[in-house]
């Protein structure tokens, strides 16, 4: 089946007795634009969105009719799990992260990131409270991200001196 668009989320969907046939993503695969996989009850699926990444998220339809609805779960994977306890860790977290260009979620009150050894030696290092464990990464931090120089007027360094000093 050829999918090009989403037609809901199961949050909002009438399900009227018709079986969910999963169709299981890695986080990383939620937007691809073009991709080809098969659902738990061994469905072929043909994900084609031409006009823009489709963002999918946990229970996002893409199929229905009169006997199933096709959905999509996300797969837990090895994640680290970082809890700021202020907003100063928090700043630093989310800069030392972002300087490595990797992906974050948010979750409550914690940072996640796909596990990478390197970045828990660094953080474990620098005295964070940081675990490892098995999650779905369900909600990305959706930034938009401008050039910048490494430079003493970084914002950055404008975050840390707004919380050194509290202004």
């Amino acid at each position: 089946m050829l999918i090009q668009q989403k037609k809901g989320n199961l949050s909002s969907f009438n399900l009227n007795n018709r079986g969910i046939d999963w169709l299981q993503l890695e986080w990383y695969e939620t937007s691809k634009r073009i991709l080809r996989k098969q659902t738990q009850a061994g469905n072929d699926v043909a994900l084609k969105f031409l006009d823009k990444n489709p963002a999918l998220t946990q229970g996002d339809v893409l199929y229905e009719d009169e006997t199933i609805i096709v959905a999509i779960d996300i797969v837990p994977c090895e994640v680290l799990v970082i809890k700021p306890t202020n907003l100063f860790e928090m700043a630093s977290v989310c800069y030392e992260i972002g300087n490595k260009h990797l992906p974050l979620f948010f979750e409550k009150d914690e940072v996640l990131v796909p596990f990478e050894m390197p970045l828990f030696r660094l953080l474990s290092s620098q005295g964070y409270a940081i675990k490892q464990d098995r999650r779905k990464l369900l909600y990305p931090l959706k930034t938009t991200v401008a050039p910048h120089a490494h430079s003493n007027s970084s914002l950055f360094s404008k975050i840390m001196q707004f919380t050194n000093t509290g202004v």
